[in-house]
């Protein structure tokens, strides 16, 4: 018999990314981009990036994950990356009036919901669920290294 913690924290995983699930295919058919894509968009609206690794932290995504999905977003046009004012050499992460425009009928991204969720934690709290996802995620033998957005395809090696 299974100890009663298992099915209640499958279940617990299972809702989180079933709503991660739906929320995503939700975002693609109402305004065509992903929930990534949505994420990254709403956190360019609330800020331009000085750089993609600035936007990594801020979206708590390896760079690589980031880099690739703005490509996506600069290929639509619905974000641009520009020379820095303050230092050609940089470039900054901006959003374009399309991407603005989008971001109008645009729902919440659902992974800002669970970040606001994680942060709403007591700091203990936070910590020894990071400890206990890394246990489990060693003990399952599951892959290690930088993981992309949900749902999204991995990024392109690096060089």
């Amino acid at each position: 018999m299974e100890p009663p913690e298992v099915p209640r924290v499958m279940d617990a995983l299972r809702r989180i990314v079933r709503t991660l699930r739906v929320a995503s295919r939700a975002t693609e058919k109402e305004i065509g981009i992903s929930g990534a894509q949505l994420y990254v968009l709403q956190e360019l609206a609330e800020q331009p990036a000085s750089s993609v690794n600035e936007l990594a932290e801020r979206t708590t995504t390896h760079q690589s994950s980031v880099s690739a999905v703005v490509s996506r977003l600069v290929e639509r046009g619905l974000a641009a990356r520009r020379p820095s004012p303050e230092d050609g050499r940089r470039v900054t992460i901006e959003l374009t009036t399309a991407g603005r425009a989008l971001l109008e009928n645009a729902p919440p991204a659902v992974q800002m919901q669970l970040i606001e969720g994680l942060r709403a934690m007591p700091a203990e709290d936070r910590t020894r669920l990071c400890e206990l996802l890394e246990a489990w995620a060693d003990a399952s033998h599951l892959e290690s290294g930088p993981v992309p957005f949900i749902f999204e395809d991995d990024p392109p090696p690096e060089r």
